[in-house]
């Protein structure tokens, strides 16, 4: 496999088009990511144009200039959260699963949170998808579960599991 490079996004303009690219391709196999299918162009542009704001740290994986992976790092601003933040939309193309890709996105968004003062990391995926073995693989504890708390592209009703991480 050719270099992974991750980095950190101040601008998604350069990136609009293979980063809506990549969510169509994670919701079209299957993630729970927010988004049900059909997800157009349009709706997945809009989406990217409304990231990465001060407190929504944007980082992608790319490979050769193409986006393979992304993970956002949403830091709370709340008064009484501002150590904590959330782990958000970890996608890996799915041409690229099993490559390390999500391992390596998650160790520069929790390098990034300490950098950032945050010694709390928060993060929900839904039950039973792979994402759950990184996650616990990378030292996150299970809080807790939710039934019937998304619903997937079939009408499904998905229990979602909650994630914490200690840092530090």
């Amino acid at each position: 496999m050719e270099e992974v490079v991750v980095k950190q996004l101040t601008s998604t303009d350069k990136w609009i088009k293979g980063l809506a690219e990549l969510l169509i391709k994670v919701v079209e196999d299957g993630a729970s990511i927010g988004f049900l299918l059909p997800l157009s162009q349009s709706e997945a542009t809009a989406y990217w144009e409304g990231v990465g704001d001060d407190d929504d740290i944007l980082f992608v994986a790319t490979i050769n200039e193409i986006v393979v992976g992304s993970v956002q790092l949403q830091l709370s601003s709340k008064p009484n959260g501002r150590h904590r933040a959330n782990i958000a939309k970890l996608m890996t193309h799915p041409d690229f699963r099993r490559k390390g890709i999500g391992r390596s996105l998650m160790e520069v968004a929790e390098k990034m949170a300490m950098q950032e003062k945050r010694s709390l990391l928060l993060l929900d995926t839904r039950e039973g998808d792979p994402s759950n073995l990184l996650y616990t693989s990378i030292g996150y504890v299970q809080a807790g579960r939710i039934p019937k708390y998304a619903i997937s592209s079939n009408g499904d009703l998905d229990a979602t599991i909650f994630y914490y991480k200690l840092l530090g």
